[in-house]
């Protein structure tokens, strides 16, 4: 590899706030308690007959939701080989819903095959996921000791890859970029000097060695956790797949179509939030992830529904720690479309 370019930064479901490396909460499906479904629903307005797009399955928790709210189909993505095969399972109990394993910022190549130009809803459940975090073998986790690989697909360059690998200035971009880790320089100089002595390959060796070098001050935010929200983001391209998707869905929601989206860390929130102001109701702002704004003369194409996010309330993260970094932003197709396809 050599060096790696800074252009990567992507994901399947989302459930875990990034400042948080809790176990997963027994006594429940697959350990998963998915964030905020009565605010997602009432924000994706489901009507029956009508098609819509879970694109992040994770474990199902948003398109069970969405089945027994009345959709005429739904259509799940997840890129997660595991995930997909648990969106099989529901599948093969509901017929009205259609697996498509792959990435989410392909939906509409994914939903071509299918007939599906235009969709009612779109509902993006970011981030990683409760089952791929409580799994030491993929190695997202610091919290027992794993592989270090962090792929949600199993494919490409792994998190080790990138480590062993990438000089010590690329490396601090990655986690300055994407973990927004102030020590991002001295973590990759000590990257650089132990791997010196032998590759790092274990999750807990990596953690220790964030740690060793920010310092441990309490608090319930590791030391680790920019460095490995960094590398995960990098790994799998999340922000590039989150900025596809959001184009995607500009041209696959009909008239009067919701987006839905739930984002767990800042980098995306502020993505979409960038997204839906440069291209619906709000004054256009440069950004370094989003798509350029309009022409002033072109009509809008997104009403805002949550000028601020939502945030779960006091009693779900009470009994559910995981959703307290959820926000949730929606709006709704607006203005002439594009022809689909």
């Amino acid at each position: 590899m050599g060096s790696v370019e800074i252009c990567k930064a992507s994901g399947t479901k989302g459930h875990l706030p990034l400042t948080s490396q809790v176990a997963p909460r027994a006594g429940h499906r697959s350990g998963h308690v998915p964030v905020m479904v009565g605010e997602m629903l009432d924000a994706l307005a489901v009507h029956a007959g009508g098609d819509y797009l879970d694109a992040t399955f994770g474990a199902g928790g948003y398109s069970r939701a969405i089945l027994d709210a009345g959709a005429g189909r739904i259509f799940a993505i997840d890129r997660d080989p595991t995930a997909a095969a648990r969106a099989r399972e529901l599948a093969a109990e509901h017929p009205r819903l259609t697996v498509l394993e792959g990435r989410f910022g392909d939906m509409a190549e994914l939903l071509a095959p299918h007939g599906v130009r235009r969709l009612d809803g779109i509902v993006l459940d970011l981030g990683v996921s409760s089952m791929q975090l409580g799994d030491p073998s993929r190695g997202f986790s610091f919290a027992a000791d794993g592989p270090l690989d962090m792929r949600m697909s199993s494919r490409g360059d792994s998190a080790a890859d990138v480590i062993n690998r990438a000089d010590a200035r690329t490396l601090a971009a990655i986690l300055r970029q994407y973990g927004e880790e102030p020590a991002a320089g001295r973590i990759a100089r000590a990257i650089v000097e132990r791997r010196a002595r032998g590759p790092i390959e274990r999750t807990r060796e990596l953690a220790e060695l964030a740690a060793g070098v920010v310092g441990r001050r309490g608090g319930r935010i590791d030391p680790a956790t920019r460095t490995f929200q960094a590398l995960r983001i990098y790994v799998n391209d999340e922000l590039g797949e989150l900025e596809r998707a959001l184009e995607a869905a500009e041209t696959l929601l009909g008239p009067g179509g919701r987006l839905v989206v739930v984002a767990f860390h800042s980098l995306e929130d502020r993505m979409v939030k960038r997204f839906l102001a440069q291209r619906g109701d709000a004054l256009p702002r440069p950004s370094r992830h989003a798509p350029m704004p309009l022409p002033p003369s072109a009509p809008a194409r997104w009403r805002l529904l949550t000028k601020r996010p939502l945030r779960p309330q006091p009693g779900e993260v009470a009994a559910n720690p995981r959703a307290r970094s959820a926000r949730l932003r929606s709006a709704e197709r607006a203005g002439a479309l594009e022809p689909a396809g």
